[in-house]
């Protein structure tokens, strides 16, 4: 992991891109091997031999290309057809993002898709297509909601954070580290269960404290088929029959399901009051608020906020003397945390973008080619089939050599100046960072919230702290963060 808070290397953005019928048409190299054993094999040398990076890696170099063939886990059993084209550069990627061309119908999670028992029996909007009409209608409901809340946003987040400093501290006098996922998770429900609950303490109802474990529980149980747990005392072969073979049962989280269901039924009235002008059942858009509140905003938080502080604390005091600069600054000049002060933070801005690119918390993404479709990748031309499915691993396109200089460190000032043009190559939304979601595509609709939502955890830190250090490894899908010391304020 390095870290770095000078830009003054980076490249300019790359404009001059051949165009289509510039680049020379090239078959796409790779395959898939022999039925069913082909999928195996990659899927063993994909978690156990290789590892995730090592894996794209390995085959970028192999076939000298970053459009290539290969399956993807889980596999047989799990997965109908285990095969894809992988698209792994900056611009190949981009057309996963054109819904005239790519469907996204039940690819949220790739190849398989999870049991609608664990969504009340409905598809949400997730797992919808642009085309199918419910689309349309869930999208647009959930973001007039979040609209609506838009002043919530800061005095809940603020709200919420103030424990996770108290619990930091604590730990880190008593043990003289902290885990700081553990502490994230519990506000980042707080947070997330009060913002749509008409602010209601989970703690008042019957989630009580178990809210981040169901949750938890939830999804390892819906996501299992694309983990890997690393336990060094379990033999691999052991741990890929057990998690990739066949699908966990719903009844292990059903209760822990129910309850959360029913507290959002309740406490959530205020937004699901409205589901009827959108033409959604009450009971449809509370499991989609749901899924929404725990697949997409609660499990996004468990990757996001780790990394952000994970790769923030490497970065160095140099870095975190001019994060609270600019922070206390703006903070004082503005008479508080706003909007506005948060929209004057440049560098807190660009550290936010910086940590979206280099670690992305979805770092997959997944459609079906609706047509024959040429794409481009920098060097060649590639002819995807009608049907085929395009996967893309997101951290190999937002870190792509070709068009941000130094492009494995992270450059906290990356996106200041003119390297704020580089933004519409930071796709961490489903979408480019320079365009705005809408009905009509699968752009993330609480995108400039989790923007806002990073700032908001960079401002609370450097209010109170001059410097931290951190330790980080992997855990499941993200990163396990620890705290090893904090340094109080000086003002």
């Amino acid at each position: 992991m390095s870290a770095s808070s000078s830009s003054s290397n980076s490249s300019p953005t790359k404009d001059d891109i051949p165009s289509q019928k510039m680049l020379p048409l090239r078959e796409i190299p790779g395959g898939y091997g022999l039925p069913f054993f082909g999928a195996i094999k990659d899927r063993l040398e994909y978690y156990y031999k290789e590892g995730t990076e090592n894996f794209f890696k390995n085959r970028v170099e192999k076939y000298n290309s970053t459009v290539f063939r290969t399956n993807m886990p889980p596999g047989p059993f799990m997965a109908k057809n285990p095969k894809v084209v992988a698209v792994l550069d900056a611009i190949s990627f981009t057309i996963l993002f054109d819904n005239k061309k790519v469907e996204k119908k039940n690819v949220l999670d790739g190849t398989f898709m999870p049991s609608t028992d664990f969504t009340g029996g409905y598809r949400v909007c997730a797992f919808l297509d642009t085309s199918e009409p419910s689309h349309a209608a869930l999208k647009g409901f959930f973001s007039a909601q979040l609209g609506k809340l838009h002043n919530k946003f800061i005095p809940t987040f603020r709200s919420s954070v103030s424990e996770l400093f108290v619990n930091l501290e604590d730990e880190l006098s008593k043990d003289g580290k902290a885990n700081f996922n553990n502490l994230s998770d519990k506000i980042s429900f707080d947070f997330i269960f009060r913002l749509f609950c008409d602010n209601r303490s989970p703690d008042e109802t019957s989630v009580g404290s178990n809210g981040p474990k169901s949750f938890d529980k939830w999804l390892f149980l819906m996501l299992h088929p694309l983990m890997t747990l690393g336990l060094k005392f379990v033999p691999s072969f052991v741990e890929d029959f057990l998690l990739h073979t066949f699908p966990f049962p719903y009844f292990l989280v059903k209760s822990d399901y129910q309850k959360i269901y029913e507290s959002f039924n309740k406490y959530g009235s205020g937004i699901l009051d409205e589901a009827e002008k959108y033409g959604i059942t009450r009971e449809e858009a509370c499991h989609n608020m749901v899924f929404l509140a725990g697949f997409s905003a609660y499990g996004g938080c468990k990757v996001l906020f780790p990394a952000l502080i994970k790769w923030v604390g490497a970065a160095g005091e140099n870095l975190h003397r001019q994060l609270a600069h600019e922070i206390r600054t703006i903070v004082k000049e503005e008479g508080g945390v706003t909007f506005s002060a948060l929209n004057k933070m440049s560098l807190t801005k660009s550290v936010v973008y910086e940590a979206l690119r280099i670690e992305p918390p979805v770092p997959f993404q997944y459609g079906k080619a609706r047509q024959d479709i040429v794409i481009n990748s920098h060097d060649s031309s590639f002819l995807i089939k009608k049907g085929e499915m395009i996967f893309g691993y997101q951290p190999f396109a937002t870190k792509d050599p070709k068009i941000f200089a130094n492009a494995e460190e992270f450059v906290g000032d990356r996106f200041l100046g003119d390297g704020e043009k580089l933004l519409k190559y930071v796709y961490w939304s489903n979408g480019k960072e320079t365009d705005n979601p809408t009905v009509d595509d699968k752009q993330c609709p609480g995108k400039d919230l989790v923007v806002l939502l990073s700032k908001l955890m960079l401002v609370e830190f450097f209010l109170k702290y001059d410097t931290f250090t951190v330790e980080a490894s992997t855990i499941l899908l993200g990163p396990l963060v620890t705290i090893k010391s904090l340094t109080k304020a000086t003002h």
